[in-house]
């Protein structure tokens, strides 16, 4: 399957299916914001588990079928009925997280190193699992309408992400300009923000608006390219990644 950059919302009119059958759509995702990288999906599953939302991680992905609308999964009702349920109200610990990896049988992605390998504890592994301070998972939901911060002043909010199919970067913002320049959105990566204040709900980029306001414009109709990736970047003066990688898989 050939790498496509993806809308989150557009991704929310898939259907997931398991090897025997339908099991929910993806409601939200949780990213890691140091990696910027999707860790699951949040999925939806309506009357089947009487709308219980579960988690699944994008590894689990075997296929797209764009003209149904399909996303098909390596994994069966059962084990998704059995996952380790989760309070949405609440942030993910990395105790959850644990259960869930445990429940799959598959390594922790903060235990697998830049090659992809499972590094080995150095003694058996405790029944408890420390939390760390802040597991950086982010709930795609709260970051929709953050207001985007340029060196010189606001210039619009987050209206949608767009995801790398392959490795499920969050490859770039989509930031609606409507406030300044009204019908106008535009792409900005998260390699070059700032930071990121959850508290004030705004993205700080290392941009000039003027730089941003004469940006390419974003049509969400349209396949993003590579010819418009180079265009994009040419016109920050950034030097694109010839690979998009991240470290650790979900």
């Amino acid at each position: 399957m050939m790498m496509q950059l993806r809308r989150l919302r557009e991704l929310k009119h898939y259907a997931l299916l398991a090897r025997d059958g339908e099991i929910g759509k993806i409601e939200e995702v949780y990213f890691d914001d140091e990696q910027w990288v999707v860790r699951y999906f949040v999925i939806h599953t309506g009357g089947w588990l009487l709308g219980r939302d579960v988690l699944i991680a994008p590894r689990s992905v075997a296929g797209m079928d764009e003209r149904n609308k399909r996303i098909t999964l390596d994994l069966s009702r059962e084990q998704v009925e059995n996952t380790p349920p989760i309070d949405r109200a609440q942030p993910v610990s990395r105790h959850h997280e644990a259960e869930y990896h445990r429940h799959y049988g598959w390594p922790p992605y903060w235990e697998i190193s830049a090659f992809g390998m499972a590094i080995p504890p150095l003694e058996p592994p405790a029944e408890s699992v420390s939390e760390p301070a802040d597991p950086h998972l982010r709930d795609s939901g709260e970051v929709m309408g953050y207001h985007l911060q340029a060196r010189d002043g606001e210039l619009g909010h987050v209206h949608d992400l767009v995801l790398d199919d392959q490795d499920w970067g969050v490859r770039y913002f989509v930031v609606d300009t409507g406030n300044w320049w009204p019908g106008k959105k535009v792409l900005v990566a998260p390699t070059w923000v700032d930071r990121v204040s959850w508290a004030d709900r705004a993205i700080f980029v290392d941009l000039e608006r003027e730089l941003i306001r004469t940006a390419p414009a974003y049509d969400p109709d349209q396949i993003i390219g590579h010819d418009d990736e180079v265009r994009l970047y040419a016109h920050y003066g950034k030097a694109m990644r010839t690979a998009h990688t991240t470290r650790g898989d979900a």
